[in-house]
């Protein structure tokens, strides 16, 4: 299939956190997808509506209708990943948030599109409470988009086809995006499944790190709380979001050359 369009819906996965910048944007690995299908495709245009730090409902209630308004049948790509902020707040409710993610790519299908799923590696590095709360809740989510998969004419990407992109490899520092390499990895994987052009090195697994002594590893997880975790927890407490006051990148389809 040669795509002419591709829309990008979601949040800071989508948005591309915390790739390299280009003009003051994440990059991410949905404009690198991007540069692939726009390659020998003049015609080709792109959409990226995602933003950090958006829950389920606000994409699927402000984002979708605007991507459905520029669909034009098969050609058009969109990538719909939403719902793992939810799943990561204290009061997640499935019983709510699921029926809207299915709902959401009703919307997406029934437009014609074809659409691009995701479940997530639902497995994190450690032991202990929040490992197996994190394990029981992702999984429930993964489950969910699987059922969608089965209901409706998509195509699922799963996060277990390259579950080393969750290493800390390939993450950056605040431990939840990824980082330059992993964006990269991530958008050869999905050129690879949709038959375009592919850099084959992404299925190689990184050279394990060595191990750091304790003093660094104190040093870096205490840096980890200070810059990361608490204003994570201080914007909870407040009821206010990263992406509060923000824009998408590109809110309506621009000619699109490699970058």
């Amino acid at each position: 299939m040669v795509y002419t369009r591709f829309i990008a819906l979601g949040d800071s996965m989508t948005e591309g956190m915390k790739d390299e910048e280009i003009k003051g944007q994440y990059r991410g690995w949905a404009d690198r997808v991007a540069d692939g299908l726009a390659k020998d495709n003049p015609e080709f245009t792109y959409m990226n509506l995602a933003v950090r730090g958006k829950l389920l409902k606000q994409v699927a209630e402000d984002q979708v209708p605007r991507a459905v308004a520029y669909i034009e049948g098969k050609q058009t790509l969109v990538s719909f990943h939403a719902g793992a902020n939810d799943v990561l707040r204290p009061n997640y409710k499935p019983e709510i948030s699921l029926p809207e993610y299915e709902k959401a790519v009703k919307q997406l299908t029934d437009a014609g599109a074809t659409v691009i799923i995701w479940t997530v590696i639902d497995k994190v590095e450690g032991k202990g409470r929040s490992a197996a709360l994190w394990h029981m809740r992702f999984s429930n989510f993964n489950e969910n988009v699987r059922a969608a998969a089965a209901k409706y004419p998509v195509i699922l990407f799963e996060g277990r086809q390259a579950e080393f992109l969750n290493t800390r490899k390939f993450l950056a520092f605040d431990r939840l995006h990824m980082n330059t390499e992993g964006h990269y990895r991530l958008a050869n994987l999905v050129l690879e499944r949709l038959g375009y052009e592919f850099d084959s090195n992404w299925k190689i697994p990184p050279v394990p790190d060595k191990p750091k002594n304790r003093l660094v590893r104190v040093i870096s997880n205490i840096s980890w709380i200070l810059v990361f975790v608490l204003p994570w927890i201080w914007r909870r407490v407040r009821g206010t979001s990263s992406g509060d006051g923000r824009s998408a990148k590109h809110q309506v389809p621009v000619k699109w050359n490699k970058r």
